[in-house]
């Protein structure tokens, strides 16, 4: 049985391992890592502390379907939706730019949901807190070691971190990158910005006709979420939870910035677009230093074998923007 780690529990983690599963030929071992203490990655849904059932969507917001993406993945889109975990997105969204054709659908359980479903499907083993560091060749199989537990090996190693953190790994991959291959891992450029969820009470009321907002106006603010409106969610027993995505601009400069320093910045600059809104119970910010890549970058020449049983190859999932490795015994 064929020993496969996929590094990253993410969109493109989570559907890769349910992808291998349903095509793989003969039994697999599948074993998904994330040095984040949850799955999501780029697709995080945090949760109140007070309230597991109020929750906010940290990173994306909503799914698009494009009328060429309905052509060629309609299938992973009805296999979402027959099972709910997709429905079509009905509430207002002020500035939303839409084209002829396209599709919007919200994740009602919140947009982790979607990675949750996949990892389910994969049947994979996941393990989060594991971060890794170095990756070796030993006796034609793949030793990956991490921070902490001991070093493991495998026939088969997918990374699908931000290209940053494959530049950072030690170990025989150094070597086994060709020049050729780092050129392109190092021109895969990233916004960063910073996302902010409230928290409130049950019984809250924030009264705006829309359930999300782009702001063009202002040097902090890009958009605004009332995430319980946006799934069309109301319920006596839950409060409203709401979510601020920064300016790319915004992210840049404070990027270094603390996130309690930059939580007080957003609060104040929110004042300016809801004034008196009421106090949360609880908040939560999250910096994404690796947050969007502005370019899909190709994987034309990313092929290489380095000899007969081994080879590199870039992957990168249309959806998700994410630039990864194959490493295959």
């Amino acid at each position: 049985m064929a020993r496969v780690l996929i590094v990253g529990a993410g969109l493109t983690g989570s559907l890769c391992a349910a992808l291998l599963r349903k095509a793989a030929a003969r039994p697999l071992h599948l074993a998904v890592w994330d040095k984040a203490a949850d799955s999501g990655g780029r697709m995080t849904t945090a949760s109140s502390p007070h309230n597991p059932q109020s929750t906010v969507d940290l990173g994306a917001q909503y799914i698009t379907c494009t009328p060429d993406y309905a052509k060629k993945h309609q299938s992973f889109y009805d296999e979402l939706l027959a099972p709910g975990v997709l429905k079509p997105l009905t509430s207002p969204i002020e500035g939303m730019v839409t084209k002829e054709g396209d599709c919007n659908f919200v994740a009602p359980h919140g947009v982790s949901s979607i990675i949750n479903h996949y990892l389910k499907e994969s049947g994979a083993d996941i393990y989060f807190r594991q971060c890794v560091t170095q990756i070796n060749l030993r006796d034609d199989k793949w030793e990956v070691l991490r921070e902490t537990g001991s070093p493991e090996q495998f026939d088969i190693v997918v990374l699908t971190m931000p290209a940053p953190q494959i530049l950072q790994l030690q170990g025989d991959i150094v070597n086994l990158i060709s020049e050729c291959q780092r050129q392109q891992l190092e021109s895969v450029s990233y916004s960063s910005r910073y996302a902010l969820g409230l928290f409130y009470e049950a019984g809250t009321k924030i009264d705006v006709p829309w359930a999300g907002q782009y702001i063009t106006s202002n040097p902090c603010i890009r958009f605004i979420s009332i995430d319980n409106k946006k799934r069309n969610i109301e319920s006596s027993e839950i409060g409203p939870s709401l979510v601020i995505h920064t300016t790319v601009p915004f992210g840049v400069t404070y990027l270094g910035h603390s996130t309690e320093d930059v939580q007080e910045l957003i609060f104040q600059q929110l004042e300016n677009i809801l004034p008196g809104l009421p106090q949360p119970v609880a908040t939560k910010c999250q910096k994404w230093r690796h947050s969007q890549s502005p370019e899909l970058h190709s994987p034309t020449d990313g092929n290489v074998s380095s000899t007969s049983h081994r080879f590199l190859r870039r992957t990168q999932h249309s959806t998700a923007h994410c630039p990864g490795t194959l490493w295959q015994r």
